[in-house]
């Protein structure tokens, strides 16, 4: 009854269209056709493709790496260089860390004398532990082969050898001739958003469907401090193993995540921003990382400039009038006016916030006003496995969806902080959640999350 009518009215239209087509002249008949064509097609052609997450693993390093409070303060004991002011120090901080007992160094730390054992030997050692287990593990659960990897980007900021990092993975996985592979040194703890934004830009030239791996890690055993400046003491109590690997792709076939967005703001152009996360020798010619004291400062004011940036791709319409709104009240009226604080909550389920310390998740927590459960993820994975640099976002997806909190369509933001100083983040939109608490919460997730005092007693 509906079908019939339908389709005799659909063959009139088509006659009369027919018609009136003959009558016209067929050089306007063919622009007609042509041009909207030729525009769709230049359309399609210059739309960035959709780049998706197909998977990812981060490295549960073996328990014997494990370095409770007691062993790490019993190694700096006996360090000939730290007094016992440096001693009191370390203890102080590590206590107000939120770094727990289950903490892992490289097999290097473990010696008592450990400068002695941090050789190159060793610092290969370590990235061949991290990576080639995050890369074994990515590899099985893609059922991905070596050789359909296009693109290869490798992040370690501080450890530069030769042959590169990528060359190791190269030669140990027999991949291609042509792959495309890149290593990204001194680009800090946000150096993983980096590397995702870079592997976005390459697929978009790739062939479609092409794969590309990314390796976040950070190889501490060569960069033990030796030395007894407090500031440059902080890294040898924060920084723990830890890598992750994850494999991007334009094809959805079997994704699960989609990007959405890589924003990155840089504010190295101040000489204070340049400065506040240095290598240098102290006085006495010891190599090390030197934190400044105005480094929350500039992190939150390197936050800003990337909340500005990522604002008006994420939030609704409805957050983005009120801002405006109240910044022109400000400016009409006067400083009585409350500024306007976005409301990011609305824009992303979750969070995950670079666990480079306590401080700095309680810093980003405060100012994007989030409960103390959008920010369980970082507290935890600070506390399970430290500060793993570049690859601590990893663990805190993989966190949140061990917990079973992950659901279709939720939206993630990572956020990571860099020397130089760098503030990046990346948008991500999941499609399909994990089915299982598999990766380096297997065996740890029923216990968290766990209450992590101010101070911590042992």
């Amino acid at each position: 009854m509906v079908t019939v009518p339908v389709a005799a009215a659909a063959l009139i239209a088509m006659e009369e269209l027919a018609s009136r087509l003959s009558e016209l002249n067929p050089v306007h008949l063919f622009l007609a056709c042509f041009f909207p064509a030729a525009a769709a097609i230049f359309y399609l052609m210059l739309r960035p493709r959709a780049v998706y997450l197909v998977d990812y693993a981060s490295r549960c390093t073996p328990f014997n790496c494990r370095v409770p409070f007691a062993t790490f303060l019993e190694h700096a004991n006996q360090h000939p260089q730290l007094n016992e002011r440096s001693i009191r120090f370390m203890t102080r901080l590590m206590e107000r860390s939120g770094i727990g007992e289950q903490t892992c160094l490289p097999p290097a730390h473990h010696y008592v004398g450990t400068h002695k054992y941090c050789s190159v030997d060793a610092a290969r050692a370590e990235f061949e532990l991290v990576a080639f287990s995050a890369i074994d593990d990515l590899l099985a659960k893609t059922s991905i082969a070596p050789d359909a990897i296009d693109i290869l980007i490798v992040n370690c900021s501080l450890f530069c050898p030769t042959p590169s990092l990528v060359d190791m993975i190269i030669n140990k996985y027999k991949l291609r001739s042509d792959i495309r592979g890149m290593h990204l040194a001194g680009m800090g703890c946000s150096a993983g958003m980096i590397s995702v934004g870079l592997a976005r830009e390459l697929l978009q030239v790739a062939p479609q469907g092409a794969h590309a791996l990314v390796v976040s890690t950070e190889t501490i055993t060569p960069n033990y401090y030796l030395g007894a400046e407090h500031a440059m003491l902080l890294p040898n109590c924060l920084f723990r193993i830890g890598g992750a690997a994850a494999l991007l792709s334009t094809s959805s076939a079997k994704a699960r995540f989609r990007l959405k967005h890589v924003v990155r703001t840089l504010t190295g152009a101040e000489d204070s921003s340049y400065q506040c996360v240095f290598q240098e020798e102290d006085g006495e010619g010891h190599r090390g990382i030197n934190l400044n004291k105005d480094l929350m400062n500039i992190a939150g004011n390197s936050l800003k400039a990337n909340i500005t940036a990522i604002g008006p791709l994420v939030l609704p319409a409805r957050e983005q009038l009120m801002f405006v709104f109240s910044f022109i009240a400000r400016k009409v009226i006067g400083k009585r006016v409350k500024p306007y604080i976005r409301d990011f909550r609305r824009a992303f389920e979750h969070f995950c916030i670079h666990a480079g310390g306590r401080a700095v998740i309680d810093e980003l927590q405060k100012s994007l006003s989030l409960s103390d459960e959008q920010v369980e993820a970082s507290r935890m994975t600070l506390h399970r496995f430290g500060n793993t640099s570049s690859s601590s976002l990893w663990y805190e997806l993989a966190y949140i969806e061990a917990k079973g909190r992950m659901r279709k369509g939720d939206r993630v933001w990572m956020i990571g902080f860099g020397s130089g100083f760098k503030c990046n983040s990346a948008a991500w939109e999941c499609i399909e959640p994990a089915r299982n608490a598999h990766g380096p919460w297997a065996t740890s997730i029923h216990r968290y999350p766990v209450d992590v005092p101010d101070v911590l007693k042992h």
